[in-house]
């Protein structure tokens, strides 16, 4: 494994620095991120695109996952078609891109659940939309991983898991995010049942007694449980933080991702 993070929580803006500071902060992996919002671009070039790929070599970063997104991104859990044009049009244009850098992860938010429609439809709807992006995300060789993030959507281990049986791809899995669960369960819980499932993992850590997000291993994350778990299923790939702050902040985060690897 190796400390890893996600460009989410650097300026975006120019990507040379990001890279740069990446580095120095102690970080050996990074989560890009293709917007319509800074760099690097979703619409770079097949030219832009391989000096994306040069640029992270020459410091020494490995593309652990990327993130392609836009301004107007669309929703799988909308009940407008519109809606969910418009993330797969995000999500074939992700893959395109992984696999012009030979990254094997995509970063799925899958959008946020509409009170208005139903948990059933919009369950079927999403597992007919993966099925599919299953055959080109595993031609492009790159696994799509759907994140567990506070949408009122996929609530336990055992839907996260029906939800990617039902797919039946190996190209479509679980992004795991150990503290967006804290409220309602337990990270070591849904590695132990999700298991190869999981593709990708970010790291955060949450303080249940105050609702809040804190720096890792100052919150309630059994940290020692959490790496037993991961190395159980075989999981060797960057844990990719997600705690943003100052110039100290984020060294200190790179210190404490080198900790729980220790454990």
């Amino acid at each position: 494994m190796k400390p890893g993070i996600t460009q989410l929580c650097l300026p975006r803006q120019d990507l040379e620095e990001d890279l740069k500071y990446t580095r120095a902060a102690g970080y050996e992996a990074i989560e890009l991120v293709f917007s319509d919002e800074g760099s690097p671009s979703i619409d770079a070039s097949a030219a832009e695109l391989s000096a994306v790929k040069t640029a992270c070599a020459d410091h020494q970063l490995e593309i652990c996952s990327i993130l392609p997104t836009r301004k107007d991104a669309g929703s799988f859990l909308s009940p407008s078609v519109r809606d969910w044009e418009k993330r797969i049009e995000i999500l074939q244009r992700g893959l395109e891109i992984a696999e012009a850098l030979d990254v094997d992860g995509l970063l799925l938010h899958p959008g946020q659940i509409d009170p208005k429609t139903s948990y059933a439809s919009t369950w079927d709807h999403l597992c007919d939309i993966l099925q599919e992006l299953a055959p080109e995300a595993e031609r492009r060789g790159c696994s799509i991983g759907i994140e567990n993030v506070w949408n009122q959507f996929l609530l336990s281990p055992r839907e996260a898991c029906q939800l990617i049986d039902e797919v039946g791809s190996p190209a479509v899995g679980i992004y795991l995010d150990t503290a967006n669960m804290m409220l309602y369960g337990y990270p070591e819980m849904w590695i132990r049942d999700l298991g190869k499932r999981i593709t990708k993992v970010h790291v955060k850590d949450f303080r249940r007694r105050d609702r809040a997000w804190v720096q890792l291993m100052d919150g309630d994350t059994d940290w020692p449980t959490v790496m037993a778990e991961l190395r159980a299923i075989g999981f060797d790939g960057a844990l990719v933080s997600e705690v943003g702050g100052d110039d100290a902040m984020m060294r200190e985060t790179a210190d404490r991702i080198r900790q729980i690897m220790a454990m």
